[in-house]
């Protein structure tokens, strides 16, 4: 019996946490010593949301840092996440792979007039250790917001075993570049065959040891870069079939730190900064944000959000700005450190007696003092709402919590029938918060973010 052993490591889910990327380094490079000693080959993938622009190192040099990054460790491959796909503008990722050493497989992106982008391939064949091994890449449809962007994402359950039966054709081994999340990829897995190993992402699982099912494996690392995802296969050439298959994710945070990759890191920090340098506004007196009661910023973030979406009614949570901004010139980067969150702006239609629901839930100590991550918010608490276009009035009661008495739009007491534009956060529409505004009439706003509105509010009033 001959056997082949196949290496393949990956990471998935960075989301530009670089204090930890430099010991992910550290493991990958230690790693890349022993093949090489060993004479054999490897492959290098991350499976998508490598960039977040929560970080200003990606923010400033909109993701190519972080491909210059995956450059410096020689990676083969890579798909997208959807913060690659839908918090960069179309152009945006367009040109964010154009110096990528590594290849990006991605079969289910389209330009809206059904070509592919050129920076995507949806598979490749490739030889490692005398296996063809095909590698297909998909990334998780969020229709509605790719289409805005200007991009088609297909779902891949109308295509892939198609895809799959073609690749594994070609292929001795066939492994699944996931960006769509455990769920789906389990359910790949239960109804489709011809799939040996399916690399995860976007839910940010960790699989120590992976998950077998139907003969599939699944495997997925954790996210921020604490884990590196390990495939070991053995493949016998002579009766041309997987003999075995074993998965590991494993902890990097107790390992020293790659001193080059600091210094990248480094360098990457001081160059995104000269570009966050410049200069939106001059403010002559302080712009105050608190959490816990009304406050001068968040309210132009309301009204920002009122104005940029055409809107009867701006409603924004005062945790969404972490700090507020000083007197004097107010640059790209003071906007981005207090509104870091890669969260979209959006406008609800709501009936007057939904929106009374939603603003009292929302002004609970329940609400206002949720410690919350998730949706894109990278904020400590929520904060109490602010509001533009509605005069919100409370009073104290005897068990210490304010309590909702009126809501005026326009001086007159809502009313329940009549429907209400608000322009409010992406992120409360997903109804984990706030159910009424799950399956209301709603229109996103991309590729804005949060900060692009402040900005925007600022630059012309100040």
């Amino acid at each position: 019996m001959t056997c082949k052993t196949l290496n393949i490591y990956y990471t998935n889910d960075l989301h530009s946490h670089f204090e930890n990327w430099s010991k992910v380094s550290s493991f990958l490079k230690e790693k890349k010593k022993m093949h090489e000693l060993q004479g054999t080959p490897y492959l290098l993938l991350d499976l998508g949301d490598h960039s977040d622009k929560v970080h200003p190192i990606t923010e400033g040099t909109v993701g190519k840092g972080n491909v210059q990054l995956l450059n410096e460790l020689q990676y083969d491959y890579a798909t997208i996440g959807n913060n690659e796909g839908i918090t960069f503008s179309k152009k945006e990722l367009e040109e964010l792979y154009t110096e990528a050493t590594f290849e990006v497989i991605v079969s289910n992106l389209y330009h809206q007039d059904g070509t592919r982008p050129s920076f995507a391939i949806p598979y490749k064949i490739h030889e490692l250790n005398g296996v063809k091994v095909g590698i297909i890449g998909i990334t998780i449809p969020y229709e509605q917001f790719y289409s805005l962007l200007g991009w088609t994402i297909h779902s891949p359950y109308n295509y892939l075993q198609e895809l799959v039966n073609d690749v594994r054709s070609q292929s001795d081994v066939v492994i699944l570049m996931s960006h769509m999340g455990l769920g789906n990829d389990e359910q790949i897995a239960r109804e489709m065959t011809g799939i040996d190993v399916i690399i995860g992402a976007h839910t940010h699982h960790v699989l120590k040891h992976g998950v077998i099912v139907e003969d599939t494996l699944i495997t997925q690392s954790g996210k921020n870069g604490n884990y590196v995802g390990e495939v070991t296969i053995c493949f016998d050439l002579e009766n041309d079939h997987v003999l075995e298959k074993e998965a590991y994710a494993v902890s990097v945070r107790n390992r020293k730190e790659d001193d080059l990759t600091k210094e990248s890191i480094k360098q990457l920090g001081l160059k995104a900064q000269a570009l966050l340098d410049e200069v939106i506004c001059r403010l002559e007196q302080p712009l105050e944000a608190e959490w816990f009661k009304p406050s001068v910023l968040p309210d132009e973030l309301a009204a920002a959000l009122r104005e940029w979406c055409h809107a009867d009614i701006g409603m924004i949570n005062s945790g969404m700005l972490l700090d507020g901004l000083s007197e004097g010139n107010v640059s790209r980067e003071n906007i981005h450190r207090i509104c870091p969150h890669p969260v979209n702006p959006c406008k609800v239609i709501l009936k007057g007696s939904e929106l009374r629901e939603i603003i009292s839930y929302a002004m609970t100590d329940e609400i206002v003092n949720l410690s919350f991550k998730g949706l894109g918010f990278r904020g400590e608490v929520m904060g109490i709402m602010a509001f533009d276009g509605l005069e919100v009035k409370t009073v104290l009661m005897e068990d210490g919590l304010h309590h909702v008495t009126d809501i005026l739009h326009n001086g007159q007491q809502l009313a329940s029938d009549e429907e209400y534009a608000v322009a409010t956060a992406d992120m409360f529409t997903f109804g984990k918060f706030y159910p009424q505004m799950k399956h209301a009439k709603k229109k996103y706003y991309l590729p804005e973010m949060l900060r692009d509105l402040l900005e925007w509010r600022l630059e012309n009033r100040y």
